[in-house]
């Protein structure tokens, strides 16, 4: 089931560093947003082979790296939800 959503940009973390982060470290590529909301929101498209469980989780795990935080194990609570 194809997907799209707009995660909101953590205040004074610098998205584009982390977009760059997340494909250089991680293979993972997200979008930046345009106009109102251009820096404020990542936009992440889960398609197709995308939409699988380990990709959705491997996300989540590269952004928490990047970020360097832990907020919750979201990778862990996905492996729940969509299992």
């Amino acid at each position: 089931m194809p997907f799209e959503l707009a995660v909101s940009v953590p205040a004074g973390v610098d998205e584009a560093e982390v977009r760059r982060r997340l494909l250089e470290e991680h293979t993972v590529e997200i979008g930046a947003a345009f106009g109102e909301l251009a820096g404020k929101v990542w936009r992440v498209g889960l398609m197709g082979h995308s939409a699988r469980v380990e990709n959705i989780v491997h996300f989540l795990d590269g952004l928490e790296a990047v970020l360097g935080e832990p907020s919750g194990h979201p990778a862990e609570a996905a492996r729940k939800v969509l299992s």
